[in-house]
């Protein structure tokens, strides 16, 4: 099966200015896991440039190493091939210019709100001033709207207010690109809609550069400038770029009956059936061929001795 980028709607606006030198690149990234026969290769031939102060959406489906995409922008993986560079110079490992919001939070439980965003300020700005330090973190927790809650600990908030705590302690650090690893998930319908709005006024009002990964499409169209897919794995690469030429900020009600966001919805979601269900034939033709072929070979059955020497050997034996 043949898979063809489908067209995508016609662009509202007036050619864009040549872009500015981007701040994060990927470069020939190749990335895998394990040893021998048990090796998996999760990312191929990756090669991305994040522009400064982009949202930038990062689609893919379960399993197609999302998450180890995002490490390796971070800095907690390093790849096997290739390189990932911040403005120009090669990453070696993690760094408070790169924040990353994790998935599942990755809360201090014995911390309250307040000593979780408090550990990551303490560490990055230690030369800061004592009270200069608490002013910063109590800036944060009123961002995102946890002043009422910054004494609770991890167990006494909800599923929204923990990802509210673990954003601000990223934020905190006040990093020049921030990494949002599928950072609502895990969120009924309600509170991720309000949180993808805190997301986008956080953006805005500290201009940072944003990498969201994400399962949704819609969320991706919602959210940011530039929308890539990411291919199914093992050995996942980079499909086509998506340009998401809408006006922000985004009414989710309005965009329900835009013929742009329908055209481009349609277009990102036709490209991720399509090279999923390649991806399944290519699995089924692999599976329905043997992994080896085994030698024609014939057994080598002993000759049983004949029955005069078997005679001979029990009359000896008698004598």
């Amino acid at each position: 099966m043949s898979i063809a980028t489908l067209a995508q709607p016609v662009s509202r606006s007036s050619p864009l200015p040549e872009p500015p030198p981007p701040i994060m690149t990927m470069r020939g990234v190749s990335k895998g896991f394990g040893q021998g026969i048990t090796r998996t290769e999760v990312l191929s031939n990756i090669n991305l440039k994040i522009r400064p102060g982009e949202f930038l959406a990062v689609v893919g489906f379960s399993g197609s190493g999302k998450t180890t995409f995002t490490n390796l922008l971070a800095g907690l993986e390093m790849p096997d091939e290739g390189e990932v560079l911040f403005e120009g110079q090669p990453i070696t490992g993690p760094g408070p210019e790169r924040g990353l919001v994790f998935q599942n939070y990755s809360l201090l439980p014995w911390l309250t709100v307040r000593g979780n965003i408090a550990l990551s300020v303490n560490r990055v700005f230690s030369h800061w001033p004592s009270r200069k330090r608490r002013d910063h973190v109590e800036k944060f927790i009123n961002m995102v709207g946890l002043k009422h809650a910054a004494h609770r600990r991890p167990h006494e908030l909800s599923g929204g207010m923990r990802q509210r705590t673990s954003l601000a302690r990223t934020l905190a650090m006040k990093p020049k690109v921030l990494l949002l690893d599928e950072p609502l998930s895990a969120l009924d319908a309600l509170t991720r809609s309000v949180l993808q709005d805190e997301i986008l006024r956080i953006w805005r009002e500290e201009q940072q550069t944003c990498l969201m990964i994400t399962n949704d499409v819609d969320e991706a169209i919602i959210v940011a400038d530039r929308i890539v897919a990411l291919n199914p794995g093992p050995r996942a690469s980079l499909g086509p770029m998506f340009s998401v030429e809408l006006a922000r900020p985004r009414n989710r009600t309005e965009l329900n009956h835009d013929e742009y966001f329908k055209g481009l919805r349609n277009a990102v979601t036709n490209y991720l059936v399509a090279v999923r269900q390649k991806d399944r034939d290519d699995q089924a033709a692999r599976a329905s061929q043997p992994r080896f072929e085994l030698p024609e070979l014939e057994p080598i059955v002993p000759s049983k001795p004949s029955v005069s020497v078997f005679s001979r050997s029990v009359s000896n034996s008698g004598q």
